[in-house]
């Protein structure tokens, strides 16, 4: 049960923080930014979560916002896994499994299928929640990097990873869904357009 009654507790404002065993680091460790980043990651798909749920969204919407609102909770856990050492990870503790992944994956497969066919990259755009969508995939990239900063210099989970590089393609192929949910035209690169 976690309960935050506290909000604030001035114990960060020598630029420290503590992870979930006690440890005391500097905000600004490989450990800090990498699940800072995945928080950042899940606001971002909270706006398209809640463009979707705005009234007179089409059919579908609702399917795709749940789905979202299931990825906010798998980072929740990613964020509380980077956030634990190994050592004083608790067999009870909710993280990233394998079994995420191949959910992501087929998702993917499922939404691509329906998909036309791209020939060339799309720009960001096609309306307000694949614009939303954009954003989230390129902070989850963001978020890629850092963390795989983090596993050069520290242990971490081999789930974290491979389920942060999928939700990235799953981000772009869900932007492409939802300018077609929208009927918003995909805007692609056109590179003698400069």
């Amino acid at each position: 049960m976690v309960r935050l009654n506290r909000i604030y507790t001035k114990a960060g404002d020598g630029g420290d923080t503590r992870l979930v065993g006690g440890q005391k680091v500097r905000k600004d460790s490989l450990r800090i930014e990498a699940y800072g980043t995945i928080d950042e990651l899940s606001a971002c798909i909270g706006l398209a979560r809640t463009a979707l749920a705005a009234p007179g969204a089409p059919d579908g919407a609702g399917a795709l916002a749940a789905i979202l609102l299931r990825v906010q909770n798998e980072l929740f856990n990613l964020g509380s896994d980077l956030a634990t050492l190994a050592a004083d990870r608790r067999p009870s503790q909710p993280v990233i499994e394998e079994r995420h992944t191949t959910a992501l994956e087929r998702e993917i497969d499922a939404w691509n299928a329906t998909l036309p066919e791209l020939r060339s990259f799309v720009l960001p755009g096609g309306g307000l929640v694949a614009a939303y969508l954009h954003l989230a995939r390129t902070v989850c990239r963001r978020a890629e990097r850092m963390i795989v900063r983090l596993g050069g210099a520290e242990p971490i989970s081999g789930a974290v990873v491979p389920y942060v590089n999928r939700l990235s393609d799953a981000l772009f192929v869900m932007s492409r869904h939802a300018a077609r949910l929208y009927g918003e035209p995909e805007p692609l690169w056109e590179p003698d357009k400069t």
